[in-house]
């Protein structure tokens, strides 16, 4: 999280009853910085997919814990989403549209919607024993453009 100005830490249940919850304080906590309305509507949904992500496919119906992590510093939100499940067989795999473990039940799109949403994403993953991603967003006033 490097030299942050403010920092948050929650963790909770995998219970699909606590994705908004995770959604809502992320979205918040990173209301300190000057996002637009539809930024933070972005981190609202990259948010979401990742915790649902844990939740669905990172406990596949048992439960365990999640931990968020929140920092902002240097004009930027970096959000670490880890949990104990799992984890993730093929990365590049999971980036694909429509790849889904839960074929019956998802889309398989919410690696792609967080990819898209966030200015940057890194996901670390050792099958058997969790995923953590990290994800980073600059207020769209803040990014300089080549």
């Amino acid at each position: 999280m490097g030299s942050s100005i403010n920092q948050l830490t929650m963790e909770f249940p995998s219970k699909a009853v606590n994705i908004g919850f995770a959604r809502t304080a992320v979205a918040m906590f990173a209301a300190q910085l000057d996002f637009t309305l539809d930024e933070l509507d972005e981190i609202k949904i990259a948010v979401s997919e990742a915790v649902s992500n844990s939740v669905i496919h990172g406990y596949k119906g048992t439960e365990g814990m999640i931990t968020i992590i929140c920092a902002v510093g240097e004009g930027a939100l970096e959000v670490q989403i880890k949990d104990e499940g799992v984890g993730i067989d093929d990365i590049e795999k999971a980036f694909e549209p429509a790849f889904t473990t839960a074929p019956k039940e998802r889309m398989g799109l919410g690696l792609v919607f967080v990819k898209e949403y966030m200015d940057e994403l890194i996901i670390d993953s050792v099958s058997g024993r969790g995923t953590s991603l990290i994800m980073k967003k600059s207020p769209c006033h803040n990014k300089v453009e080549v």
